[in-house]
């Protein structure tokens, strides 16, 4: 791939980085621009491939709006914390507005490109790479439909803005969850792993030789503790601790996050004007779900729109919000009486509820490596 062309000399960005650290200024990010899955999809696999129907969108939005959701999704609570508009998916053609922002995500998306249709593997075909050259075509035709002029102009961001952008990345835990539903061993999913990150790498160098400076970069979740792969693979007794969750399955995604802040901090000795945040998203849901009730949440590992009571309230072959025949008769899933006292909503994804509470938490810098708040990620740490 060949670099893009820097808007900006270095001299000006790292002048830029500089001044908010030394000042302790609040970070003028005049756009995000989004990788990942569907943690952070805001319409892309809606648009596109399957329509998210309600209830998810129902609680903040009152409609569907693309997210696998009640409400919002972090992303979108990151955009308000910046003061920015929520971002449009880059592949929704209704609607859409990127003058602040653009957004690549779409749910069930790898790093590692797929070499099976959707309807097989059960994954995207807009993994990481695909997702990248989306936004090469995006930087170049953006700036070719502003020229046009009126409300083309107004619906793209300026060209500058590339280089003073906030690049955020939250991908990754679909390559492990394909290795577990695969039945891969643990070294088999490693050896995945450390595959995927050094395509994440090469990513985050890609962006960055085409001006690109400030990466704020998610690790993965505690798949332990999603009531769908706590059905799906479930654990013995003695695999299961104080919480329920899984040991084995948060082991691996400990293994995952330990990969990904060791490329992290190398990508910081190859990239020198570079500002990247590591984030550890995984031990904010996990003190969050091991803590519920503390913190104003019940049943912290059951679905709140889902099928089959007991423990986790999910069945794999009844979903959320799509009707299926259950003993002859049509069904539809809906949400549970009150999703703002749970913490999974369809049990893969967090409720706006939970959500908000995810990002009040990291956005003060005490999960971030360095410890950086959102609103100060373009500033070198001292």
């Amino acid at each position: 791939m060949k670099p893009f062309t820097a808007a900006y000399p270095a001299l000006l960005l790292v002048g830029f980085a500089l001044a908010s650290a030394s000042s302790s200024q609040r970070c003028e990010f005049p756009m995000i621009v989004n990788f990942g899955d569907s943690n952070s999809d805001t319409g892309g696999l809606s648009a596109t491939l399957f329509y998210v129907p309600l209830p998810f969108g129902e609680t903040y939005f009152h409609r569907p709006a693309g997210r696998f959701s009640d409400g919002r999704v972090l992303l979108d609570f990151m955009a308000e914390g910046l003061g920015l508009p929520y971002l449009s998916a880059y592949l929704d053609s209704l609607g859409t507005n990127f003058s602040h922002g653009v957004n690549f995500a779409t749910t069930s998306s790898t790093i590692r490109p797929q070499n099976q249709s959707l309807a097989i593997s059960g994954f995207s075909p807009f993994s990481l790479d695909i997702q990248l050259s989306q936004f090469v075509q995006f930087k170049l035709r953006s700036q070719l439909i502003a020229k046009q002029g009126g409300v083309f102009k107004d619906l793209m961001p300026e060209q500058k803005y590339f280089s003073q952008a906030l690049y955020t990345i939250d991908i990754g835990a679909n390559d492990v969850l394909q290795g577990f539903l695969q039945n891969l061993t643990e070294v088999e999913i490693r050896a995945i792993i450390r595959d995927g990150l050094g395509i994440l790498a090469s990513s985050i160098k890609s962006i960055y030789n085409g001006g690109g400076r400030f990466f704020w970069v998610h690790n993965t979740i505690p798949f332990g503790c999603l009531p769908y792969l706590l059905v799906v693979v479930p654990p013995t007794a003695d695999q299961t601790d104080s919480v329920g969750c899984s040991i084995p399955l948060n082991k691996i995604a400990g293994y995952f996050n330990s990969e990904l802040k060791r490329t992290v901090v190398q990508l910081r000795e190859e990239l020198p004007l570079a500002v990247l945040t590591y984030v550890d998203i995984y031990s904010a849901k996990y003190k969050l779900i091991s803590q519920a009730a503390k913190y104003g949440f019940k049943y912290p590992l059951k679905a709140c729109c889902g099928y089959g009571g007991g423990k986790y309230n999910f069945n794999r072959s009844i979903r959320c919000g799509i009707p299926v025949v259950v003993n002859g008769t049509l069904i539809t899933v809906k949400s549970c009486e009150d999703p703002s006292t749970r913490i999974t909503f369809d049990g893969i994804h967090f409720t706006d509820a939970a959500n908000k509470w995810l990002f009040d938490h990291i956005k003060t810098g005490a999960y971030s490596d360095p410890p950086l708040s959102l609103g100060e990620a373009c500033c070198k740490h001292a």
